[in-house]
């Protein structure tokens, strides 16, 4: 199974800029998407299902052009969970999952923090994440956590390691993932590529891009009982819709 997780920043924005070919040349199984900004009602899903995904789900922020994820399947899950029951987190449309009977796959947008009364929401999210996916592993162990975290976990992760009063690199912000990762999930990429640098996401500032002044946001999260069915996990920067670009990883399932 091919899985690949985007940030478009924009879910319109990207169509205009060829996402849906590039899509069709990536050809995954399923693709976790952040940031969509869009209720399903303002888009024509036709396009999408013609591309060869006709099982879209969306759950999307109250506030319209905000924050948003979808999860775009060639096959039909069994069963689709929109958000976490937890009415704090759910009103910005952060989390969506499919389930498989192999395996279940969430795309997740975690806040981040602009500003101080983000970054305690940033906390606060990351807390009752915590929870709420130590109890759902419980019941679902074959899980796939991708998206957008917000956050660098090593030094390795950004390009420039001295910037750690910045959301994304606050030591708190660190060690929650890092503990994250030690409650039992495997970050696939890090996994199979422990020396490599690379990036998922530049500002928009100071030709950042071109010059791969990035960080790694972007995370394929696979829980412990997936963690040897882990068969590649890379990165696509060439693909251009977004301020981010696309991770995968794929699994012999």
């Amino acid at each position: 199974m091919k899985i690949i997780s985007y940030n478009v920043n924009g879910i319109r924005a990207a169509l205009k800029k060829g996402f849906l070919d590039w899509l069709q040349a990536a050809n995954p199984d399923v693709i976790c998407i952040q940031e969509t900004k869009a209720h399903k009602s303002q888009l024509d899903v036709t396009e999408i299902e013609n591309a060869g995904y006709p099982h879209h789900y969306w759950f999307s922020a109250q506030k319209k052009g905000y924050s948003s994820v979808a999860i775009f399947c060639k096959e039909k899950p069994t069963h689709v969970a929109y958000g976490t029951g937890i009415e704090s987190m759910d009103f910005e449309g952060r989390n969506l999952r499919v389930d498989y009977d192999n395996v279940s796959i969430m795309s997740l947008y975690l806040p981040s923090g602009t500003n101080s009364e983000r970054l305690n929401f940033k906390f606060n999210y990351m807390d009752q994440f915590q929870e709420y996916i130590t109890n759902l592993k419980q019941k679902i162990p074959n899980l796939v956590v991708c998206g957008d975290y917000n956050i660098c976990h090593e030094a390795i992760d950004i390009h420039n390691p001295k910037m750690k009063g910045v959301s994304g690199f606050l030591p708190e912000e660190r060690t929650w993932i890092g503990e994250f990762i030690n409650n039992g999930f495997t970050d696939s990429y890090r996994f199979l590529n422990p020396e490599k640098q690379e990036y998922s996401w530049w500002s928009y500032r100071a030709n950042s891009r071109a010059n791969n002044k990035g960080w790694r946001l972007d995370y394929a999260m696979v829980s412990e009982s997936l963690k040897n069915k882990i068969s590649r996990a890379y990165i696509l920067p060439e693909a251009k819709h977004s301020d981010h670009c696309p991770i995968v990883v794929e699994l012999n399932l």
